[in-house]
C-alpha cells in the first residue's frame, strides 16, 4: 500500500471514530467562518471598488502609495 493511501486512511479512520472531536470541529469551523466571512464584510470593505471604477484607476492608486509610501 502506498504511503499516501495509508496517511489517508489513517486520518479517514480517525475522523470517522471520533465523537467529542466532531462537534469540536464544527465549532472551530463556525469560528473560522465568522472570522474570514461575516467580519470581513464589517471591518474591511472593498476600499478600491468604491472610490475607482476601472482597473487602469485602481492599478495608478495603489502604484502611486506604494511608491510614496517607500519615500
Amino acid at each position: 500500500m502506498s504511503l499516501l493511501k495509508r496517511i489517508w486512511l489513517l486520518y479517514y479512520d480517525g475522523f470517522r471514530n471520533m465523537t467529542v472531536g466532531k462537534r469540536l470541529w464544527v465549532i472551530i469551523l463556525v469560528k473560522i467562518f465568522i472570522l474570514f466571512f461575516v467580519l470581513r464584510l464589517f471591518f474591511f470593505p472593498d476600499f478600491l471598488s468604491s472610490r475607482f471604477h476601472n482597473i487602469k484607476e485602481k492599478g495608478d492608486y495603489v502604484g502611486r502609495e506604494l511608491i510614496e509610501r517607500n519615500h
